[in-house]
């Protein structure tokens, strides 16, 4: 520890650390800065609250966990050599047919005892170990919160209250000399137990079903219930102190005779070393990364679909947020993919800034501007976008369709989908995955196993396992969910980490565009046009030719080439959208490697012969044609009569409908209206003129404080050495000076004679400060110059210059010789 003397507090351990020790306690406990501590003393007083030490033990793995359970079972202090013995055992056999760990025990505990003084939770030398206060409650056994070992309270604790008499006949049954004193009676029977000789002998003489109880106990939990005539087993048991009660119905096996059954081992299975990573499949790296960067590609393309389908302005958001289960499954069908995968999709664009709510009176999801910046970017680049956004975010698209806490359902793009432990899981996960030589396909129970050893007693009441739903097993079901994501999302193909998700975890977003470019195609500036009125993709197009191309035709497939279908309805949507017959036949020509088919331009001119001969307006709405054979046959069609139309002139119908239900009624009686202004201009419907205003991407939720960077740990350090250096100072005492370790009290004139005297020789002084929020504190200054009502000193505590408004001072007290800084 640095000191001749062992420290006797958890304070005089921390003071004796040097400051990248302090350094690093406060970056694995950033709960501890907030605020930032006055003094060491403080320090360690927040070290040990309940709500940090839980936080602490959330973040130790197996081994360091299990190594702070049996210092909570051991006397305090525990010496190194009684906690080695706790996790390795006696040596003697127990029964359980375990092999031996002790070697790789022996080995691990130095590195475990190492964390835990780092984080605080154990201090003191190898010769006296000190499990913090409330580490220690929070571990030991009690009837409402077991052990994590199983052990039960110690014979002392277990006979607190038990009358002589009753400490006498355990004696006698047990065959120990009588004692009139309570504690050597409570001494003797201690030692019984854990004389292994004696302790034999007496278990040698038990009958056989009294050690049938002893073994269903010694692993914990150790109490049971009794009848108020228990059988002999158990009343010879009670008769001999090897079960003690605890209530009139309860009794518990203490901790010695436990220890003794279990050959002196606290843990059943100790852990000290993580389970390996097993590989499912070792496959061709280049292979992964080509099966990546297609899974990648196909992500982009169904992320642009989405935006896409919403284009015009999605989904209503229901009342308490989110998707209905209805619009979720029209957007699933309309990716063709399950409403599972659908929702990840979601809910990723949302993530990535690309869809937000447009905030209108009607409130509807929409895409946002960025959309439109993130479709102009290259596709490697919209890649690291998404994946990027992926990696931060806390919203966890797999609890869709579940449950809250209150038993409400879960939606898409919904409240209450925030995970915090959510990136954290995601990036050890694929930490893992990065772990094994590149192509290897891990199997996913060993990576659950990996992750469940390295945080054991994550988001868990310590001393109880973890019940299903909680957040243990939720953090369970954040690794699968990983596994499955990064598939869909091109991080991993084959099962394996790629090169270009190498790259983004170590080198970032450049790194990796700069990998995956070389494996994505090229955009392709033509298509083949068939016969049958269609026209193959063999590859991705380029952004204005597969925008034009989507309102010309319909997809009707997927895949290596996609198939697009013309159709009169596709066509008709071109010309809707401001495009002449002599546009769409030059579009073909040029951006076709086939002649363009003569049954493609005859549907062209056919539905462009026909479209806007009628006209549609708001009358309600009208229809107006200049043939009034068209209009009489309208009107005889039997089919038109939902829509309640009337004549009004001989080229003129109106009807009671409103102008879109009209257009939607002739059309599909096989007309092909149009629709026009109040001047009568033809109105033209463009795509994709819906958008959100500007949108931030939904932040994460943290979890807990953030880490500090190194110049904030630094900052701190000095903050608090020289907070601890005011509070500790020894100075000279005056009539108005306060207590050491409390804000010094004089008079203004007092203070601006203390501190000019001190400019004039050097000297440092300790001051009480007041700032201008109200936050009071000491500090330790060597003033400069003293003028204009501020005194210009250098503070020891932020290690540079300040100016102090004298009226601020609450007093000063000189630094007696020897603790001058």
């Amino acid at each position: 520890m640095g000191t001749t003397t062992p420290p006797r507090t958890l304070a005089e351990a921390l003071r004796a650390r040097g400051d990248e020790s302090l350094a690093g306690l406060l970056r694995a406990r950033p709960d501890l800065l907030s605020p930032v501590p006055n003094d060491i003393t403080q320090l360690a007083t927040r070290a040990g609250t309940r709500a940090s030490v839980v936080r602490a033990l959330e973040h130790l793995d197996r081994f360091a966990l299990q190594t702070a359970e049996a210092l909570a079972v051991a006397p305090d202090p525990a010496p190194y050599d009684t906690l080695l013995a706790l996790l390795t055992g006696d040596g003697q056999d127990d029964g359980d047919g375990r092999d031996d760990a002790g070697a790789a025990i022996t080995a691990a505990l130095p590195a475990a005892l190492t964390t835990l003084r780092e984080q605080a939770l154990v201090w003191g030398e190898d010769t006296g170990l000190h499990l913090v206060r409330t580490a220690r409650e929070l571990l030991a056994p009690s009837p409402q919160h077991p052990s994590p070992t199983g052990l039960g309270p110690t014979v002392a604790e277990a006979t607190a209250g038990m009358s002589p008499g009753r400490l006498q006949e355990i004696l006698a049954a047990a065959g120990l000399p009588a004692t009139h004193d309570p504690v050597s009676a409570v001494s003797a029977l201690a030692g019984l137990f854990t004389d292994r000789t004696r302790m034999a002998e007496l278990l040698d003489t038990a009958p056989v079903e009294a050690l049938s109880v002893l073994d269903r106990l010694v692993w914990g939990p150790p109490y049971g219930e009794i009848t108020p005539k228990p059988a002999p087993p158990v009343q010879w048991l009670r008769d001999r102190g090897l079960l003690l009660p605890v209530s009139t119905r309860t009794v518990v096996l203490p901790r010695e005779a436990a220890l003794h059954l279990r050959a002196g081992r606290a843990h059943r299975v100790p852990e000290p070393v993580p389970p390996a990573i097993v590989a499912a499949a070792e496959r061709d790296p280049q292979a992964v990364d080509r099966a990546a960067a297609g899974q990648g590609f196909m992500a982009l393309s169904t992320v642009e679909e989405l935006l896409k389908l919403w284009n015009d302005g999605g989904p209503a958001i229901l009342r308490a947020g989110g998707l209905s289960v209805r619009e979720l499954k029209r957007a699933a069908s309309a990716l063709d993919v399950s409403e599972t995968v659908a929702a990840f999709w979601i809910e990723l664009a949302y993530a990535a800034g690309l869809l937000a709510s447009d905030g209108e009176t009607d409130e509807r999801y929409a895409p946002t501007p960025a959309s439109d910046e993130w479709l102009d970017l290259p596709a490697q680049d919209r890649w690291t976008h998404l994946a990027t956004a992926w990696l931060a975010a806390t919203r966890t698209a797999g609890l869709i369709g579940g449950q809250d806490a209150k038993g409400r359902a879960l939606s898409a793009l919904g409240p209450d989908l925030d995970r915090s432990a959510a990136p954290e899981v995601r990036r050890r996960v694929l930490a893992l995955f990065a772990s094994l030589p590149p192509g290897t396909a891990p199997d996913p129970q060993t990576l659950l196993a990996r992750l469940r050893w390295e945080r054991p007693l994550r988001s868990q009441a310590p001393g109880g396992p973890p019940a299903p739903g909680d957040a243990s097993d939720l953090r369970s079901r954040i690794a699968l969910w990983t596994v499955n994501d990064a598939e869909l999302l091109g991080i991993t193909g084959r099962g394996a980490l790629s090169s270009q998700a190498r790259a983004l975890l170590d080198e970032g977003p450049d790194a990796a565009a700069a990998r995956l470019a070389p494996l994505i195609p090229e955009p392709l500036d033509h298509v083949l046009l068939q016969a049958d009125l269609t026209a193959v993709a063999p590859g991705p197009l380029e952004r204005p030719l597969a925008d034009m191309l989507s309102v010309l035709a319909d997809v009707e497939s997927k895949g290596g080439a996609t198939v697009y279908r013309f159709t009169p309805g596709s066509v008709r949507r071109a010309l809707d959208a401001g495009q002449a017959a002599t546009d769409l036949h030059a579009f073909l020509a040029t951006h076709s490697r086939t002649p363009v088919p003569q049954p493609l331009s005859y549907l062209i001119d056919d539905v462009a012969r026909r479209h806007g001969h009628l006209r549609i307006g708001a009358a309600s709405a009208y229809v107006r044609c200049d043939d009034e054979a068209v209009l009489n046959e309208i009107l005889a069609d039997k089919r038109s009569a939902t829509l309640r139309l009337r004549r009004l002139a001989p080229t003129v119908l109106a009807s009671q409908a409103d102008p879109g239900s009209l257009l939607e009624g002739l059309r599909e009686m096989g007309y092909a209206p149009a629709a026009e202004s109040a001047e009568g201009d033809v109105l033209i419907t463009r795509a994709g003129a819906r958008r959100t205003p500007p949108r931030t991407p939904p932040a994460p939720v943290p979890e807990g404080p953030p880490v500090p960077d190194a110049t904030l740990l630094a900052a701190a350090v000095r903050a608090v050495r020289a907070g601890d250096t005011a509070a500790r100072a020894v100075h000279k005492e005056g009539p108005d000076t306060a207590t050491a370790g409390s804000l010094p009290r004089t008079a203004p004139a007092e203070t601006l004679a203390t501190v000019q005297a001190a400019a004039m020789t050097g000297s440092a002084v300790w001051i009480g400060y007041v700032n201008a929020d109200g936050a009071a504190s000491q500090r330790v200054i060597a003033p400069v110059k003293v003028e204009g009502g501020f005194v210009t000193a250098y503070d020891h505590t932020a290690d540079e210059v300040r100016t102090y408004p004298l009226h601020r001072i609450t007093g000063v007290a000189e630094l007696a010789d020897e603790q001058t800084p």
